[in-house]
C-alpha cells in the first residue's frame, strides 16, 4: 500500500479524528480564554449592580432610586473599562432601564432621538461636506501658516487652534463648536505619521490638540448667554423666581463671563502646554509643517470653487439661525414666529437638507452632497449621546435626583467664602454623570433656598452653580462635545482625567475669586433684593 492508500485508509477509520487533538493544550488556552482583565471588568459591572441592588437603601427600601444608581454603576464600569465595546454599552439602557423598573421601554427610545442629537445629524452632515471639499483642509492650512512661527511653536500653534474654537463657541452650540473646528484640527494632525512610526512628542502634540478643541468649546461657552443651553436656563430662572429685580441681559453677562472665560482658557493652554508640549516637540513637528511647504499646499488647492463657497454659505446661514433662534426674554428671536416649537436641530436638518438640494455645479445634475457621501457618520456618537440623555431623564424619574439635592443640606452651615467652591465642585461631579442642563436644572433652585437660608444674594450661588455644571472635563458622556473628540481616537479617558481634574480645580478657584468681586459689581450682589423673600420661592 502506497502512501496515498494508506492516508486515505487513515481517514476512513472511524476510530481516527479528523483534526489532531491537543487535549492539555486546548484545555488551558479555554481556560486562559474565560479567565481574561477583560472578562472580569464585563461581570464586574452586574456584580457591582447587584451588590447596591442589595446592600445600598437610599430612600430606607429598595426602590427606582437605588436602582438608577446600581445601573449607573453598572454602565459607568463598562464604559471606564471599555470591557463592551461602548455604543454596545450605550444601548444597554435599552434593555436595562425597563428590566430594573426605572423607565418603560419607549421612554428610554424617545431619549435616544431627541432636538440635540438631530443638532448633531445634521451639524455632521454638513462637517462631512466640509471634509468632501476640503474645505477644512484648506482652514487649517490657513491656521497653521498663521500660527506656526518661524522656527515652528507648538505652544503658539496649540494657541491658535484652541483660541479659534473658543471664539467660534462664543456664538454658536458647544456641540456645533467642537464639530466644526474637530475637522480643522484633524486636518492639521493628518500631516503627522501615525501608528508605530510616530513618535511620543508627535502623539502628545495630538493629544494636546484635541483635547485643546473639546475644552475650548465649552470655555468660549461661558462667555455669552448664547454660547450654551446652561446660562440660558440661569436666566430664565433668575426672571422666573424674581420678576421684580433687573433681568440679566445679554451685555451683563458678557461683562463677567468673557473675563471669567479668558482666565479658565488660559489655565486651560498652560495645563495643555505642561502635560503634552514636552521639550523638543518643536523639532519633531518642524519635519512635518514647513511653513514654505504648507504655502505650496494651499496654493496647489487653487481657488475657492462654487461648491466650497455653497458649503460655507450654509454653514454661515446655520450659524446666525444657531445664533439668532433664542437671544434673550427682551429678543425673542426668529425661534419665537414658531411658538417655540423650532429647535437647534429643527435648523441643522433643515440647512443640511439644502446640501442635497443644491447642484455642486461639477458634473450635470450631482449635488453638493449624496447619501452615499454620509456613509461614515459615526453613529456611535449618536448612540452614545442618547444613552447620556436616558441616563439623565433616568436619574430624574427615578428620584436618584432628589436624593443627590438632599446631599447639598450641609452647604447651610458652610461659610461662604468656601459656599462657591464647594458648589462649584458638587455641580462640577454631578454634570460628569447628567447633562449640564439637566445638573443645571437639579442644582439652582436648590442653591436660591440655601441662599435664603443663609441670607445672601442667591446669584453668589446660582452663577458658580451654573457654572460649575459646565466643568464637565473627566469622562465623554459629561457633553457631546468631549464625545466628538473622543472618537477621533487621539484620546482615551485617562487623557481626559489627567487634563480635566487640573482645569476643573483651575475653573473653581477662578470662579470663587471672581465671583464675590467682579461678580459682586456686574449682578450688584452687594445691592438688597427688595423681592428676596419666602413669598418669592
Amino acid at each position: 500500500m502506497d502512501g496515498n492508500q494508506t492516508a486515505h485508509a487513515t481517514s476512513d477509520d472511524p476510530r481516527v479524528p479528523l483534526l489532531p487533538i491537543h487535549r492539555s493544550h486546548s484545555f488551558n488556552s479555554c481556560i486562559q480564554s474565560i479567565f481574561t482583565l477583560n472578562n472580569f471588568f464585563i461581570l464586574l459591572g452586574p456584580l457591582l449592580c447587584g451588590i447596591i441592588c442589595l446592600c445600598v437603601n437610599l430612600n430606607g427600601g429598595r426602590d427606582a432610586s437605588t436602582n438608577m444608581l446600581a445601573v449607573l454603576v453598572w454602565v459607568f464600569t463598562w464604559w471606564l473599562t471599555e470591557a463592551v465595546p461602548m455604543p454596545i454599552t450605550s444601548m444597554s439602557l435599552l434593555f436595562l432601564f425597563p428590566l430594573f423598573g426605572i423607565a418603560d421601554a419607549d421612554d428610554v427610545a424617545h431619549s435616544y432621538m431627541d432636538d440635540v442629537i438631530t443638532l448633531v445629524l445634521g451639524s455632521f452632515i454638513l462637517a462631512l461636506a466640509v471634509e468632501h471639499y476640503n474645505i477644512h483642509r484648506r482652514l487649517a492650512l490657513n491656521i497653521t501658516i498663521l500660527f506656526c512661527g518661524d522656527p515652528l511653536s507648538p505652544p503658539f500653534l496649540l494657541l491658535g487652534i484652541c483660541a479659534t474654537t473658543a471664539f467660534v463657541s462664543m456664538w454658536m452650540h458647544n456641540v456645533a463648536a467642537a464639530v466644526m473646528m474637530m475637522p480643522v484640527a484633524t486636518g492639521i494632525l493628518q500631516r503627522f505619521p501615525t501608528g508605530p512610526t510616530q513618535s511620543n512628542l508627535v502623539s502628545k502634540f495630538c493629544k494636546a490638540v484635541v483635547l485643546g478643541v473639546i475644552y475650548s468649546a465649552a470655555v468660549g461657552g461661558m462667555s455669552t448667554l448664547t454660547g450654551t443651553g446652561v446660562n440660558l436656563i440661569l436666566v430664565g430662572m433668575w426672571k422666573s423666581y424674581f420678576p421684580e429685580a433687573d433681568p440679566i441681559s445679554f451685555n451683563t453677562w458678557f461683562f463677567f463671563g468673557f473675563p471669567l472665560a479668558v482666565l479658565i482658557f488660559i489655565a486651560l493652554w498652560s495645563i495643555l502646554c505642561c502635560l503634552y508640549c514636552r521639550k523638543g516637540s518643536g523639532e519633531a513637528l518642524s519635519a512635518y509643517l514647513n511653513k514654505a511647504h504648507l504655502k505650496r499646499e494651499l496654493e496647489l488647492l487653487g481657488p475657492v470653487a462654487f461648491a466650497e463657497k455653497m458649503v460655507l454659505a450654509v454653514f454661515s446661514i446655520l450659524i446666525v439661525l444657531w445664533m439668532t433662534r433664542s437671544i434673550t426674554d427682551d429678543i425673542p428671536g426668529w425661534g419665537a414666529l414658531f411658538n417655540g416649537r423650532a429647535g437647534d436641530g429643527t435648523a441643522s436638518v433643515m440647512m443640511a437638507t439644502l446640501l442635497f438640494i443644491i447642484p455642486n455645479k461639477k458634473q450635470p445634475g450631482e449635488k453638493l452632497m449624496d447619501w452615499n457621501k454620509c456613509k461614515k457618520l459615526p453613529w456611535n456618537i449618536i448612540l452614545l449621546l442618547g444613552a447620556g440623555f436616558a441616563i439623565a431623564d433616568g436619574v430624574r424619574t427615578s428620584g436618584l435626583a432628589d436624593v443627590l439635592s438632599e446631599q447639598l443640606d450641609f452647604l447651610e452651615k458652610v461659610p461662604y467664602l468656601a459656599i462657591a467652591p464647594a458648589v462649584c465642585l458638587i455641580s462640577g461631579t454631578i454634570t460628569e454623570f447628567t447633562s449640564n442642563n439637566a445638573t443645571t436644572t437639579l442644582v439652582v433652585p436648590l442653591l436660591i433656598q440655601i441662599a435664603q437660608t443663609m441670607h445672601l444674594h442667591p446669584l453668589l450661588l446660582m452663577v458658580p452653580g451654573a457654572i460649575g455644571a459646565q466643568f464637565s472635563f473627566l469622562l465623554p458622556t459629561g457633553t457631546p462635545s468631549n464625545i466628538v473628540g473622543f472618537t477621533t481616537g487621539h484620546i482615551e479617558i485617562s487623557d481626559m482625567i489627567k487634563t480635566g481634574v487640573p482645569l476643573k480645580i483651575a475653573g473653581t478657584v477662578v470662579l470663587s475669586l471672581l465671583m464675590p468681586t467682579l461678580g459682586a459689581l456686574v449682578f450688584k450682589t452687594n445691592e438688597p433684593l427688595l423681592n428676596f423673600s419666602k413669598n418669592s420661592l
